[in-house]
């Protein structure tokens, strides 16, 4: 059932139409944050945007810590579970360009350029999720 050693989770999460993936981080209180992102691959790694002033940006900066959660409801059904740090990058040419690709995966390539130039501002944030440890099962109920 798992099944990362020979990729499948990488295809599981670049499938088009884009999966949303669920990101939990750590709140001040120490408490869970959990909500809904889109992402995009940069080989291995997950990367996606969030505002600096956001919850998800706060709880980031302070407590790198995250979670991802990937799934597919439908039968057999499938998941992919990440555990991470986040490395934040500040670039605004890699914020930018990083906000073209993932707005261009969820809401289509012609809107990529939209999306970079809307989300690639200032006090926006590209988080590259690393040292990731990987939990993946498809077919479950197979």
């Amino acid at each position: 059932m798992a099944d990362t050693d020979n990729g499948w989770w990488r295809e599981f999460i670049a499938e088009l139409p884009a999966r949303t993936a669920k990101l939990a981080v750590v709140r001040k209180d120490g408490s869970p944050h959990v909500a809904p992102i889109w992402v995009a691959l940069d080989g291995d790694t997950i990367v996606f945007n969030t505002g600096r002033d956001s919850l998800k940006g706060k709880s980031i900066l302070r407590d790198g810590r995250v979670a991802l959660s990937f799934d597919d409801e439908r039968p057999p059904f499938s998941f992919v579970l990440v555990r991470g740090r986040a490395e934040v990058v500040e670039d605004p040419a890699q914020v930018r360009h990083w906000a073209g690709v993932i707005g261009g995966r969820y809401m289509g390539a012609d809107r990529a350029d939209e999306y970079g130039e809307r989300n690639g501002v200032p006090d926006e944030l590209l988080v590259r999720v690393v040292d990731a440890k990987i939990t993946a099962a498809q077919n479950i109920a197979g």
